[in-house]
C-alpha cells in the first residue's frame, strides 16, 4: 500500500507539473491568448475634419486601453480577490486556518488507515493546498453561472428605466432591491462605491474584478465610454442586452450538443475502475498481483497516469469556449 500511495502521489505531481507548464504550449492556449490580445488592440484613430468625432474616438480608445492594461494585471489575482470572487466573506487568515485544518485531517486519516508516514504527509499536502483551492474554484464557477443567468434581465431593467427618464444610478438601485443574488450584491457594491466619490465608470469597472466574466467586462466598458464620451445609453445597453442573451443561448446550445460526448467520456473514464472493482470482488486472488508485486505497482501507477491524461484530454475536447 505504501508503494502504491507513493507511485500515485508521484504520478499526480508529475501530471500536475505537465498540465501547468507543458499543456498550455501543446494545446495552443498561449497562441490563442496572444491572438485575442492582438485582435483586442485598438488601432490608430483615423483623422476626421470634425473635432468632436476625433475627441470621441480618442476617449473611446483611451478607455479601452485602460481596461486592457487593468485586465492584464488580473490574470493571477491575489488570494483575497479569489475569496471574494467565490462569494465568501473569509479573510486570508481564516482561509489559511481552514487549509491547515484540511491538511491535518488528511494526515490523520492517512495514518489511521495505515498508509505510512510519507504517504500521509503527501496526502496532507494535497489536502492543505488542493482541496481548499478546488473549493474556491468550484464556488467561483457556480457564482459566475448564477450571475450570467440573471445579468441580462438586470441590463434590461436599466434599459427600461433609462428610456422612462430615470437616472442610471436610480436604475441600479432598483436592481439592488429586486434582482436575485449575486446580481443584487454586485450592484449594491457599485452603488456604495459610487456614493463615496468614485466615478460611476470606475465603479462599474470593479464589477469585472469581483466577477471575472466577459459579460461584466462588456457592461463596464459600455458605462465607462458613455460616461466619458456621451451617447445614447439606452441604445448601447439594449445592444448589450441582445449580445448577452445571444451568448446565453449559444452556451445552452453548446451544453446540449456536448452532453452525449460528456456521457461517453464519463463511461470510458469510469469503465477501468469499475471493471477492476468487479474483478477484485469476484476473484481477489486474480488481481492481487497488482497490489503485492513491485511490477504490479508500477503497472498500476502507469495505468493511473495514462488514464488521467486520457480523461484530461477528453475533458478539453468536450469543453468549448466562445
Amino acid at each position: 500500500m505504501n508503494a502504491i500511495a507513493v507511485f500515485f502521489l508521484a504520478a499526480v505531481a508529475v501530471g500536475g507539473i505537465v498540465w501547468v507548464f507543458v499543456y498550455p504550449i501543446l494545446s495552443g492556449e498561449r497562441k490563442a491568448e496572444k491572438r485575442m490580445e492582438s485582435v483586442a488592440k485598438v488601432g490608430p484613430v483615423a483623422r476626421t475634419p470634425r473635432a468632436a468625432t476625433r475627441s470621441r474616438r480618442d476617449t473611446i480608445e483611451s478607455t479601452l486601453k485602460e481596461f486592457e492594461e487593468r485586465h492584464k494585471k488580473q490574470k493571477s489575482p491575489p488570494l483575497s480577490v479569489r475569496i471574494a470572487q467565490a462569494g465568501l466573506s473569509w479573510s486570508k487568515q481564516q482561509f489559511m486556518l481552514v487549509s491547515a485544518g484540511c491538511g491535518i485531517v488528511c494526515v490523520v486519516l492517512g495514518v489511521f488507515v495505515g498508509a505510512g508516514l510519507p504517504a500521509s504527509i503527501g496526502l496532507g499536502f494535497a489536502g492543505a493546498f488542493g482541496i481548499p483551492r478546488w473549493l474556491l474554484s468550484f464556488l467561483k464557477k457556480r457564482r459566475e453561472a448564477r450571475f450570467l443567468n440573471a445579468f441580462p434581465d438586470a441590463v434590461d431593467i436599466i434599459v427600461r428605466g433609462v428610456k422612462a427618464g430615470l437616472p442610471l444610478l436610480d436604475c441600479m438601485k432598483m436592481i439592488t432591491i429586486e434582482a436575485p443574488e449575486p446580481i443584487k450584491t454586485e450592484f449594491r457594491a457599485i452603488v456604495e462605491t459610487q456614493a463615496v466619490g468614485m466615478p460611476l465608470g470606475e465603479a462599474c469597472g470593479k464589477l469585472y474584478e469581483r466577477t471575472p466574466v466577459p459579460e461584466a467586462n462588456f457592461f463596464a466598458i459600455v458605462i465607462a465610454i458613455q460616461q466619458k464620451a456621451g451617447g445614447n445609453l439606452s441604445e448601447a445597453l439594449g445592444n448589450l442586452s441582445r449580445v448577452l442573451r445571444d451568448r446565453k443561448k449559444m452556451k445552452a446550445k453548446i451544453q446540449a450538443m456536448s452532453q452525449e460526448a460528456k456521457a461517453s467520456a464519463a463511461i470510458i473514464g469510469a469503465l477501468p475502475v469499475a471493471v477492476m472493482t468487479i474483478v477484485y470482488i469476484t476473484s481477489p486472488h486474480y488481481i492481487a498481483l497488482l497490489f503485492t508485486e513491485p511490477l504490479g505497482n508500477v503497472m498500476l501507477a502507469a495505468s493511473a497516469v495514462w488514464m488521467s491524461m486520457g480523461v484530461l484530454v477528453m475533458k478539453k475536447m468536450i469543453n468549448f469556449d466562445f
